[in-house]
């Protein structure tokens, strides 16, 4: 839904407190004056360089097309509102916070992983089969709602394939970024998701991506010349398989997300999201007790904003 420009977004949204900040601007957790209920407003910058604004520009076209998308784990979209130089983007508030927050607590098992990798892969394949290469896969853009579900998020980079399903823009993150990304000239398709799922399972296995004590502009010349990171033998062979089967230097080797979920390690997950409230938990608990967490931002740790 579009909102009515007459009525300043003000009127219509009360921001709360700052949630988040990524490459385009700030989310905030607000309130909906009329209905009460808590959504997350992102809030762009519209006076700014005209190729930001023609990539929030498709960010929207993708949310709009993309708002019939909640079952398969997308973020709902509820509309924007223009306030003056910014844009206000709502859309559904993940109440649990992003799994790269929830981590702070600790490194997360891998009975939670498989079903956060598993809720993911249903979003991919969803994406996937509309011709839409997300290219910003990281556990800082998978969010958790209060119930344990699991919602992919932040669509900024995200490219429509047209015909060819095929691209060659240099965008993501540089740790997640499959090899054929930042090869030069090289041309890339959907499977660079898979790669970038691959790192994120391990960011969430070991608490960051392979290269992350690395500089990011070190990071995109040595991942092309790299062989493709390996988990060591104290995580299970079901995970490292995953990884093994994500990481495929050749494109062409790297299963789709549907495949995927036939994995030993996805079939393997417990059947219930809802053990994904045990991780929220302990995030609670943890920043209520820890003396880190006065000292951390609300804002993810810097890595997670790279």
């Amino acid at each position: 839904m579009k909102h009515n420009q007459a009525v300043p977004a003000s009127q219509l949204y009360t921001k709360l407190k700052r949630v988040g900040k990524g490459a385009y601007g700030s989310v905030y957790k607000g309130v909906n004056n009329q209905t009460k209920k808590i959504v997350a407003i992102k809030v762009l910058n519209l006076d700014t360089e005209e190729d930001d604004v023609d990539d929030i520009q498709n960010e929207i076209a993708l949310l709009s097309q993309l708002t019939h998308a909640r079952s398969q784990n997308i973020t709902p979209y509820y509309g924007s509102i223009l306030n003056d130089t910014k844009l206000w983007i709502i859309m559904d508030y993940a109440a649990g916070g992003s799994v790269r927050t929830v981590m702070k607590a600790g490194d997360l098992e891998e009975k939670y992983i498989s079903v956060i990798t598993r809720e993911v892969l249903l979003a991919l394949a969803y994406l996937h089969k509309n011709r839409i290469i997300h290219r910003d896969i990281k556990a800082a853009n998978i969010l958790l709602t209060a119930e344990g579900s699991v919602q992919l998020c932040d669509f900024g980079v995200a490219g429509q394939v047209i015909n060819s399903l095929k691209r060659n823009t240099f965008v993501g993150t540089p740790y997640w970024m499959a090899p054929e990304v930042i090869k030069e000239g090289a041309s890339y398709d959907y499977k660079a998701d898979i790669w970038s799922l691959g790192i994120t399972v391990y960011e969430m296995a070991t608490g960051n991506p392979p290269l992350s004590h690395v500089d990011p502009m070190r990071a995109v010349i040595l991942i092309p010349r790299s062989k493709p990171p390996r988990l060591e033998d104290k995580f299970s062979p079901a995970i490292r398989e995953f990884i093994d089967m994500c990481l495929c230097e050749d494109p062409e080797e790297r299963l789709s997300a549907e495949e995927l979920s036939k994995s030993k390690f996805i079939k393997g997950s417990s059947k219930t999201k809802s053990i994904l409230r045990e991780v929220i938990g302990r995030y609670d608990k943890w920043k209520k007790t820890s003396e880190a967490a006065k000292r951390c931002s609300i804002v993810s740790n810097d890595l997670s904003n790279r």
